[in-house]
């Protein structure tokens, strides 16, 4: 295993904003890239020697862009958001007219990184990419109550998370509409605050690590109320446990797939659940939105 970065510091150092040739030769020597850099670059599915690619990246139109310009097998998604979120938007049961709500709860007491944090802030005032209603909906402006796993009852914020893109064309799935809450109620105002006031997107970079680490992603029938859901502690710890079992199965795969195609629930229960995480199946009518 090779660890790359803009530094030196513990391995190679690889820009991936200038020319691709440390990677594709650093590339011809591994089984599988993973780019955990945040840097989206559609070429980058042709720099990698022919080796597969796992993209962490959660932009829907860097993944659809992605998905377009790869040469190699490219895996779409792989973490909490999309990946977990991907394969428990699949495991509900649907009918083809049938619409799916995935809600995602993130720690806000849990410290990320600034990649991490520019991403959020570059959705202030960005229309969705592509969304299922065919017209504009702008980040962080429409807003549900939804319970959780723990049935608690909190206000998610519909946010640009892929997984409308990755699954409902050819998934049996006619519409997926992604919404996120944070771990803290007032920073998820806040959001919502800077979402229709986006001058204000600066005061991201500065919110107080408030809350709890625990995070919850849920993904249900609108139609019939199933649900699929996983909750845990340590965001970051069970991106990168999902991340290396998508790494792991990327070597075996073929073309461009998704954290669905690859990973059953059974196999990301085991992977995330030595970070305290729990996968459950809601019955229709068991819990309602």
């Amino acid at each position: 295993m090779t660890a790359a970065s803009r530094s030196e510091q513990g391995g190679q150092r690889i820009d991936l904003r200038g020319d691709f040739g440390t990677l594709t030769r650093l590339s011809a020597e591994h089984d599988v890239v993973i780019n955990a850099s945040g840097i989206e670059r559609a070429d980058l599915a042709t720099a990698t020697a022919g080796a597969p690619l796992v993209e962490i990246s959660a932009t829907a139109s860097y993944l659809e862009r992605l998905r377009s310009a790869a040469s190699v097998p490219v895996v779409l998604g792989a973490g909490l958001v999309p990946g977990l979120s991907t394969m428990l938007a699949a495991s509900v049961r649907t009918m083809s007219s049938d619409e799916v709500d995935v809600f995602v709860m993130l720690g806000s007491g849990e410290q990320h990184g600034p990649a991490a944090v520019a991403w959020t802030a570059g959705l202030v005032g960005v229309d969705l990419h592509h969304p299922p209603e065919g017209a504009a909906v702008r980040n962080f402006r429409q807003r549900v109550r939804a319970a959780g796993p723990d049935r608690r009852i909190r206000t998610y914020l519909r946010a640009d998370f892929p997984d409308h893109v990755l699954l409902a064309n050819g998934r049996g799935v006619a519409g997926i509409r992604t919404y996120l809450t944070l771990g803290s109620a007032p920073l998820t105002a806040a959001l919502g605050l800077v979402g229709r006031m986006p001058t204000l997107r600066g005061v991201l970079t500065s919110a107080p690590h408030i809350g709890s680490d625990a995070w919850h992603v849920v993904a249900q029938n609108r139609r019939t109320g199933e649900r699929e859901h996983a909750s845990g502690r340590g965001q970051s710890e069970a991106t990168g446990r999902l991340t290396a079992l998508a790494a792991v199965r990327a070597i075996r795969a073929t073309g461009v797939v998704t954290m669905a195609d690859l990973v059953s629930l059974d196999d990301a229960r085991a992977a995330i659940g030595g970070a305290g995480s729990e996968t459950h199946r809601t019955p229709a009518g068991e819990m309602q939105k």
